[in-house]
């Protein structure tokens, strides 16, 4: 049963004709020289309004597309352009000031984790106060001051000296919301943020997502496998099947056909 969805800011139409923030054209993936694509020409743009997941089968490369975004991953072929930058052309200083701009939120957590909570959300200015600094712990007061509002916003000011390893899951990728909103993103790049999560606290960590991405005018793009929370949270959704997109659209305009087709070879 698909219920009624959150009805956010409408997708894709950049505001005002401005360009959008992340355009993808023609992108393919191979792992290996000859070896089989994982993504076969996806095109989609991502604009400012946008809360977008991408939902799809397990093996339909929703993983590989959000990781290319970035070059965590990659590209064989196609373009990415991010921040109205050639994300393909971009190496070294380039691509790690690029990668400053973006946040990453992980399935994982990704959390360091003998190091407290208030060390893991201030190592989201690592990019901006280098390795020997954060060594010495020397942040500015103002990124202490920041981390402290993002962990009182996330629901965790009580827990700021805590080592990470002490927390539950729900609260550790609560961490790493804070993390990656203390790099001042410009776009969100959520990989299977709450597949680690039972059904109650995804809600939450989803519903929390949503509301500081709207805060901060953040478009987001996320890779989830839950299809109902998508439709309850995203206002936008791109759906694909063995690396081609079968559905790109307002979460309000999706249909039980629609999903019929994008999971043709699996159950819901």
């Amino acid at each position: 049963m698909i219920h009624e969805p959150f009805r956010a800011p409408g997708p894709g139409a950049p505001n005002g004709g401005r360009p959008p923030v992340l355009d993808v054209r023609n992108l393919k993936v191979s792992y290996a020289a000859n070896g089989p694509m994982i993504l076969k020409g996806l095109d989609f743009a991502v604009g400012g309004g946008d809360f977008c997941a991408v939902i799809g089968p397990s093996g339909a490369g929703k993983s590989t597309l959000i990781r290319c975004i970035n070059r965590l991953v990659e590209p064989t072929e196609g373009s990415i352009t991010l921040f109205g930058q050639d994300v393909r052309a971009l190496h070294g200083g380039q691509l790690r000031r690029l990668r400053r701009r973006i946040g990453m939120i992980f399935q994982e957590f990704n959390l360091v984790n003998r190091m407290s909570v208030m060390d893991n959300v201030l190592s989201g200015r690592l990019g901006y106060t280098g390795p020997v600094r954060s060594f010495f712990k020397a942040f500015p007061r103002e990124d202490v001051d920041r981390a402290l509002h993002l962990l009182e916003r996330v629901g965790l000011q009580d827990h700021v000296a805590k080592r990470a390893d002490a927390l539950s899951g729900g609260q550790r990728q609560r961490v790493g919301i804070a993390r990656a909103l203390m790099q001042k993103p410009e776009i969100l790049l959520l990989d299977e943020p709450t597949s680690a999560l039972d059904p109650k606290i995804s809600r939450d960590v989803m519903r929390l997502i949503r509301e500081l991405a709207d805060e901060l005018h953040v478009p987001v793009l996320c890779n989830i496998h839950d299809v109902q929370l998508a439709l309850e949270t995203c206002n936008r959704i791109i759906g694909m099947q063995d690396g081609w997109k079968k559905f790109d659209g307002p979460s309000t305009g999706m249909r039980k056909q629609d999903l019929d087709a994008i999971y043709a070879m699996e159950v819901l």
